[in-house]
């Protein structure tokens, strides 16, 4: 695959981090490994996860037949979210799981086997390398991308709880394209929760005071219908948990993703402090 289908080395700000995954049958020496684990020593009892931040796609995989262009699209990858995932962290000091694979490949925010997990079309636009995908290649998808990525998401929680003796909080940065299946969407930013309202509710009045921002509710996607990276390993052990959407066009250059990252810094400082946060609870 060609250089260009991954993020402008630009675009990401240099920093330490942990690379994970041994090469295997489908991802080789050449081919970046499945996951990052940014800024490691965070002391922040925070994980921040980015499940679409890469449009790059193993060496193995080609271009799947998909043509240069739709690589920048919101089809291959959530536009800004490696930036502003990388400097949030920074800013917090919180560490961070990132993928380092196209959605195109194996989207990591779905249920094995759903057949939007490896899509044959997205938006309207038909995937040829993913149609009739043989067992084999799906399989090696879910082994050496997918199933590394979250497992490590679970060992960064474990590494965090015995740390520091209380469950971390869980956050999840997302990115929306402003069309979508010939829809226009108005939100500036969308957040993301089922019954766990401790992150949510306060992160929502937190960004309403912001002058301008169009602030959605569980818009423009639900996390009561969709939110299967922070079900996994937030909702389902009883840890504090929600998601971002960020609208793509306010968010693709550093100086936005940094004001991004400003914004809901603002909110986590506080959020972090509160007293019931760093708890098992079930709702």
């Amino acid at each position: 695959m060609a250089d260009t289908f991954a993020p402008p080395p630009s675009n990401t700000p240099p920093r330490d981090a942990i690379l994970g995954s041994l090469p295997s049958p489908l991802l080789g020496k050449s081919d970046a490994p499945a996951f990052e684990v940014y800024n490691p020593n965070g002391a922040a009892s925070l994980l921040i996860i980015s499940d679409h931040a890469s449009n790059a796609l193993p060496l193995a995989l080609g271009d799947l037949g998909l043509s240069v262009d739709n690589f920048s699209k919101h089809i291959a990858y959530d536009i800004g979210a490696d930036m502003i995932t990388r400097y949030l962290a920074d800013k917090v000091g919180a560490s961070a799981v990132i993928s380092n694979y196209s959605r195109l490949a194996i989207d990591m925010n779905r249920q094995p086997g759903d057949p939007q997990s490896i899509p044959e079309i997205s938006d309207g636009i038909k995937i040829p390398g993913n149609i009739n995908l043989d067992p084999t290649g799906a399989q090696a998808r879910l082994d050496e991308i997918f199933s590394p990525y979250h497992d490590t998401i679970d060992s960064e929680i474990t590494r965090l709880w015995n740390r520091d003796g209380k469950p971390p909080a869980l956050f999840s940065i997302h990115s929306f394209t402003p069309q979508m299946n010939g829809e226009n969407r108005f939100w500036d930013i969308g957040v993301l929760w089922n019954r766990d309202p401790r992150m949510a509710i306060p992160l929502i009045e937190n960004l309403n005071n912001w002058p301008g921002l169009h602030v959605g509710d569980n818009e423009p996607y639900s996390g009561r219908d969709l939110a299967y990276t922070i079900d996994r390993h937030g909702a389902a052990g009883g840890i504090a948990n929600c998601a971002v959407e960020i609208r793509q066009d306010h968010c693709a250059s550093r100086d936005e993703a940094s004001h991004w990252a400003d914004i809901l810094a603002d909110a986590l400082n506080h959020i972090l402090s509160l007293p019931n946060l760093h708890t098992v609870t079930s709702y």
